[in-house]
């Protein structure tokens, strides 16, 4: 009798579950002053976009990334929506337009204590319905007494109330936010937080630092370039030019025995170096380009974005 020896299987593992992500591009959008910026720092927990209380401080269409759990949200932080006075308006307005077109989901970030619109639609002017899921985001909650707050819960029932500035009711939105991102796999790295270069950030903080420290009007006419980004060097060197529209400005950014350039480039610099986490040597100068604002050259040069285009 023969014995046949056992044949020893090892056995199959069961498949491993297949994780299920979310990923997509959600659009923050409204009118200036919404929160916007503030809120796009918040989701991302980085300063990645200036803020001012000063209206039309973003210009440009701000990319920050917020990666957590099986979502990963690559946001948009758009100007604000306003009717064009200029061609840096037109740019502005159209890039705000291309992200909305863009947009997986639209977070329409209204300012509470003011007017609410009827629909993003109608606040931005737009011959058809955005094509995104909106979520309608009610800011400045710590700024609304009770009664407010009940008043417009009831007009707004399907509405996220929160606070960029305190982050209270920021939970609500991002799980309302991530319900409507599609399925897909992640985007981007998931250590990724943005996807423009730090250089782009280094001109805006230096931007930033002239709002906060000049006057109310002069700022509308700066622009910053960064000329010369020395990666490798030790400290690291930045030269950067502040563009302005006219002489007197110029004078002004400047400051008596250039006490003004100083005192904003020390602080420019100090922002630059808490970003980057090296030290910066920041050569900052000041340079009269005529009328920029209105130049379409000039406005495509500084990286705006093409206006005059429809949306």
């Amino acid at each position: 009798m023969f014995v046949f020896p056992l044949a020893f299987h090892r056995a199959t593992p069961p498949p491993a579950p297949i994780r299920m992500t979310r990923a997509g591009i959600v659009t923050v959008a409204g009118f200036p002053n919404a929160g916007k910026s503030t809120l796009l720092n918040r989701l991302v927990g980085e300063k990645l976009a200036i803020t001012s209380s000063k209206p039309q401080s973003t210009r440009h269409r701000i990319v920050g990334i917020r990666t957590e759990g099986d979502a990963q949200m690559v946001i948009l932080d758009t100007p604000g929506l306003l009717e064009p006075k200029d061609t840096l308006h037109s740019a502005m307005r159209n890039a705000a337009l291309a992200a909305v077109r863009d947009a997986d989901v639209l977070v329409h970030v209204v300012d509470a204590t003011a007017r609410v619109p009827e629909s993003f639609q109608a606040a931005a002017q737009l011959e058809h319905p955005p094509r995104a899921h909106v979520v309608l985001a009610l800011n400045k909650l710590d700024q609304l007494s009770r009664p407010q707050r009940e008043q417009l819960a009831a007009a707004h029932p399907d509405a996220i109330f929160l606070s960029a500035a305190t982050g209270e009711g920021l939970d609500a939105l991002v799980a309302a936010v991530t319900a409507a991102l599609p399925v897909s796999p992640y985007l981007y790295p998931d250590d990724d937080i943005s996807t423009q270069p730090v250089r782009f950030f280094c001109a805006e903080f230096v931007r930033e630092t002239a709002l906060e420290q000049l006057g109310d009007e002069l700022p509308h006419a700066l622009a910053c370039e960064i000329e010369e980004f020395r990666e490798g060097s030790s400290p690291l060197y930045i030269r950067a030019v502040l563009h302005v529209e006219r002489d007197s400005q110029k004078r002004i950014v400047i400051g008596a025995n250039g006490q003004q350039i100083k005192k904003l480039g020390r602080s420019a610099r100090e922002k630059i170096e808490r970003f980057v986490g090296e030290p910066v040597y920041l050569d900052l100068w000041v340079k009269v380009l005529p009328n920029w604002r209105k130049n379409r050259s000039a406005v495509l040069r500084l990286g705006y974005g093409e206006p005059n285009t429809r949306g």
